[in-house]
């Protein structure tokens, strides 16, 4: 519980921030590192709570309340604030296999429902959680750990993103052989092309990479299962088999001018930015470039600001985000209650940046684009907009509606599409015959995670839809878990 009046002593201190004006000329991560008395004074914040709802995880209209790998919170932010850190990432590791990467990227929805939030901003934990994994490698605490006996059992895991990895860890723990297999060439899936290295380094997932090797585990790149290596081959040569390809197909904007050059998804812009600044340090050229370009990105989620936050660093001339949802209120409305995730206004690490250079938060809210206009060589040169407001339609349903006399032209050299997405892509999951659910996903249910194929398996995105790393890290967890009962007849397995 940390120290019992902590909470009436310290205020919350989050992981500080680089200078935004300085840390757009470089590709480290975006924050520093709060001094370990610091860290001991956040732990000591932690209350004697009764029912720690951070440890929650459970979903509530619509959005997530806890963490949903049920972290031990007050656990281990006792003893960072008692100074025993090794003891704290015991406890860590119970129930996260890779708070690096959770403690940089996960947007923490076990803050939004700590009981000290009701009255007061509540206990930083994902600050706590990332000092203690990396204290936890820079103490050399963190060492390959491979499993002390083996089965004959092998398990091919396609996708290494969050849930593949987790599934491999986890089934690697159990004495399984585990194949990890991604078409891309380096391996880590969302956490190498889908985040960006100022928001987590890819340094982090490399080592992290490099103790599951030493575990056991075998990483097969530059291999597309149902192209490069065929599902008939897979199956026969595993006894089991994880699909953890995530959801991968974009939300497209089918308007008046989507053809144009110069108008490129989210995920394509960030792949290329990333695979180019591994590969040569941005010198071979292979990036979809924001330098002196009039940026708009489109859609206010993460990926948005990811967006804003390269383009920053590739040096934009100007950069606009468009929201087509109302401007969110400074404090929970009455329908978002504690401990629900709070949906408030907050300027993100990428509209701090830009409104660093450009002085303003770059978003626009309530702002529907109709359609892209270009030049006679074929190039965007600007879009047009028109102002929305939500009403309740017949079914009760909020949607938008144009207000008239809110059109606008706005000038633009690049255009990014950030809607989030739709669902896995199909090849795959025709090729297994695996059948979907409503919304095109893998047909498997939460907790079971077994789809209408024997022996084979879905996890994360493909599952669920697009959701958080920390979803995506349960659903490997529990995945594996019924794989390894399928192949045992128990398990025991978390």
């Amino acid at each position: 519980m940390g120290k019992p009046t902590g909470f009436m002593e310290f205020e919350r201190q989050e992981k500080p921030h680089r200078n935004p004006q300085k840390r757009i000329n470089d590709w480290d991560e975006f924050h520093e590192y709060p001094s370990e008395d610091e860290l001991q004074k956040q732990g000591a914040r932690c209350m004697d709570c009764g029912i720690p709802f951070c440890q929650t995880g459970e979903e509530r209209n619509g959005s997530t309340m806890g963490c949903p790998i049920h972290n031990l919170i007050p656990e281990w932010n006792d003893l960072v604030y008692h100074g025993k850190w090794k003891e704290a990432l015991h406890r860590l590791h119970k129930t996260n296999n890779f708070p690096e990467f959770t403690g940089r990227a996960c947007p923490a929805p076990c803050e939004g429902s700590c009981v000290l939030g009701i009255i007061d901003p509540p206990v930083a934990i994902k600050s706590i959680e990332q000092a203690i994994i990396d204290k936890g490698f820079e103490e050399g605490w963190v060492t390959p750990e491979p499993p002390k006996n083996r089965t004959d059992k092998m398990v091919a895991i396609v996708g290494s993103g969050p849930a593949g990895l987790a599934a491999a860890d986890q089934l690697n723990r159990a004495g399984h052989w585990v194949t990890v297999f991604e078409r891309h060439d380096k391996i880590g899936g969302l956490l190498t092309y889908g985040i960006p290295n100022q928001k987590l380094d890819k340094s982090v997932v490399q080592r992290r990479v490099e103790l599951l090797e030493k575990e056991g585990i075998k990483f097969v790149t530059n291999t597309e299962v149902g192209t490069d290596l065929s599902t008939r081959e897979l199956t026969d040569n595993h006894d089991a088999i994880i699909l953890a390809t995530g959801a991968t197909k974009p939300r497209d904007l089918d308007i008046e001018g989507r053809e144009l050059d110069g108008i490129h998804f989210a995920m394509e812009f960030l792949h290329k930015n990333v695979e180019s600044l591994l590969d040569s340090n941005h010198e071979d050229d292979n990036y979809i470039s924001a330098k002196d370009k009039e940026v708009i990105v489109i859609g206010g989620g993460d990926t948005g600001t990811d967006c804003v936050s390269t383009s920053m660093r590739h040096g934009c001339k100007d950069i606009t985000q468009f929201e087509i949802l109302p401007k969110p209120p400074g404090n929970r409305s009455t329908d978002n209650p504690w401990p629900e995730w709070p949906h408030i206004y907050k300027v993100d690490y990428g509209q701090e940046e830009a409104k660093a250079k450009f002085g303003d938060d770059p978003r626009e809210y309530q702002v529907m684009t109709k359609k892209f206009v270009g030049d006679d060589k074929g190039n965007v040169t600007a879009l047009h907009t028109v102002e929305v407001e939500w009403k309740t339609d017949g079914k009760g349903q909020k949607v938008p509606k144009e207000i008239p006399g809110t059109e606008k032209v706005w000038e633009a050299d690049l255009i990014l599409l950030a809607l989030g997405f739709l669902g896995p892509e199909s090849p795959l999951l025709d090729q297994f015959n695996i059948e979907r659910d409503g919304r095109t996903n893998a047909k498997a249910d939460h907790g079971d995670y077994r789809t209408n194929i024997e022996g084979i398996f879905a996890a994360g995105d493909m599952r669920r839809g697009q959701s958080l790393i920390v979803w995506a890290i349960n659903e490997g967890r529990g995945a594996a878990r019924e794989c390894d009962r399928f192949l045992m007849g128990s398990t025991e397995l978390p």
